[in-house]
C-alpha cells in the first residue's frame, strides 16, 4: 500500500513568506504523479517534506492513513532517487543498492536476494562488482533507482533524477522509469521542471505554481482543458499562443470575442460562465494553427522558421496583434521565406478563452468558429 495523503500543508523558514500554502492533495496507492512547475514553485520542498527531509510548519501528512509528520525518514517506508545520485564512491555497485539493509540488520543472503532482484529489473547485474567512478551517467542512475527499489517502500520519491543526463539518455531512462511503474505498482512521485517528462510519464500531474497546486489532473485533461493562463502556457512545447482580445458582444446564444487591433473575432456559442470586462486572453496551440494563402484567415508575416526534421516551427505576427504567435507547420510549408505574408487560420473548437484574472471561461456546447 502507499496513498498519500496531504492536508493543508504549509512551510514557511523563519519570517519568511510561505514556501507551501496550504496543499491538499490525495495519491491513491500505486499511481505515478508528477509535480511539475518552474523552479521555486516549491515542488521539491513539497517532496522532501513528503520525505522527511524537511518539517512541516502546518497541516498533516498520512501515508496509508498513518500521520508521518513526526516520524523520521526511516520509518515512512518512502525510498527517495536523488538528482545527483548520491552513490558512495568507495563502495561497489552490490554494496551500494544493499547498504540501507546492512543498516537494517538483513542477512548477508537477503542482500544478495534482494540487491539481485533489483539488478535484474534494471539489467545492471553486470556492473555489480564496479565502483560509481566506472560507471556512466544513466547506469549510476539506474544504481541509485536500484537501492530505492531493495527497501520496498511504499512510496518511490524521485527529484529531478534524469536531469544530469543528455537528451537522448533521458528519452531512454524515461521509457525504463515507466516500464518499472508497471512491474512493481508502487506509488511513485516525480519531481521536474520539465514539462515534457511531465506529459510523458505522469498517470496524474500536479501543477505548481508560487507554493500554491493550479491544477491536479491527467495529462491531456491538463493540456486540453487548462485551468487558468499559468497551466496552459507551461504546458506544452512550443507554448501556448496567448493573444490579447476583448468582448465585443455576448448574449444567451453567443459571445463574440475581437483580437487586439481589429486582427480579426472568434464566436464561442453560448453566454461564459465569467465576466469578460476589460482584458481577456485567446489561448490556441499551436497545432491548432495552419497556414493559409495570403488574404484569407488573420493576416500575418513570417518572422522566423525552425527546422526541427519531422516538422518545423513557423514563427509569425499577425498585423494589429503586437505578441508573435507559433505554429507546427509540414516541410512544405517550411520553405516560406522570411517576411512572407501568409494567412494564419484555427482549427474549429479548440481555443481557450481566459478572463482578466486568468481563468479558463467555460461555454455552453457547442464549437468555437470563425466571425464570417
Amino acid at each position: 500500500m502507499g496513498e498519500l495523503v496531504l492536508r493543508n500543508v504549509e512551510k514557511s523558514y523563519g519570517e519568511g513568506p510561505k514556501v507551501i500554502q496550504g496543499v491538499n492533495l490525495e495519491i491513491p496507492d500505486g499511481q505515478f504523479t508528477v509535480f511539475v512547475g518552474p523552479s521555486g514553485c516549491g515542488k521539491s520542498t513539497m517532496l522532501r517534506m513528503i520525505a522527511g527531509l524537511e518539517t512541516v510548519t502546518g497541516g498533516d501528512i498520512f501515508i496509508d492513513g498513518e500521520r508521518v509528520n513526526d516520524l523520521p525518514p526511516a520509518n515512512r517506508g518512502i525510498s527517495m532517487v536523488f538528482q545527483n545520485y548520491a552513490l558512495y564512491p568507495h563502495m561497489t555497485v552490490a554494496e551500494n543498492m544493499g547498504f540501507s539493509l546492512k543498516l537494517a540488520g538483513a542477512s548477508k543472503k537477503e542482500m544478495q536476494d534482494a540487491v539481485g532482484r533489483a539488478a535484474e529489473i534494471l539489467q545492471i547485474g553486470h556492473l555489480l562488482e564496479r565502483k560509481p567512478k566506472a560507471l556512466s551517467g544513466g547506469q549510476r542512475q539506474r544504481v541509485a533507482i536500484g537501492r530505492a527499489i531493495v527497501r520496498k517502500p511504499r512510496v518511490f520519491l524521485f527529484d529531478e533524477p534524469l536531469s544530469n543526463l543528455d537528451a537522448a539518455l533521458r528519452v531512454q531512462m524515461r521509457i525504463e522509469l515507466a516500464k518499472l511503474h508497471r512491474d512493481l505498482g508502487t506509488t511513485m512521485i516525480y519531481v521536474t521542471h520539465d514539462q515534457v517528462e511531465a506529459m510523458t510519464l505522469g498517470e496524474q500531474i500536479v501543477v505548481f505554481n508560487k507554493g500554491n497546486i493550479e491544477q491536479v489532473g491527467a495529462p491531456l485533461e491538463l493540456y486540453d482543458r487548462p485551468a487558468n493562463r499559468f497551466v496552459g502556457g507551461f504546458l506544452g512545447s512550443p507554448q501556448m499562443n496567448m493573444l490579447p482580445a476583448t468582448l465585443v458582444s455576448q448574449n444567451d446564444a453567443e459571445t463574440v470575442i475581437g483580437l487586439d487591433g481589429g486582427a480579426g473575432r472568434l464566436i464561442m456559442p453560448g453566454r461564459s460562465d465569467s465576466s469578460l470586462a476589460g482584458e481577456i486572453t485567446l489561448g490556441v496551440r499551436p497545432e491548432h494553427l495552419s497556414v493559409a494563402l495570403a488574404g484569407q484567415g488573420f493576416a500575418a508575416k513570417v518572422e522566423l522558421l525552425e527546422h526541427l526534421g519531422d516538422i518545423s516551427i513557423l514563427h509569425a505576427r499577425i498585423d494589429g496583434v503586437s505578441k508573435t504567435v507559433s505554429l507546427k507547420v509540414d516541410k512544405k510549408v517550411a520553405e516560406l521565406a522570411i517576411g512572407a505574408p501568409i494567412g494564419i487560420s484555427a482549427q474549429p473548437g479548440v481555443a481557450v478563452v481566459f478572463d482578466s484574472t486568468g481563468r479558463a471561461v467555460k461555454f455552453d456546447r457547442g464549437e468555437t468558429r470563425r466571425a464570417a
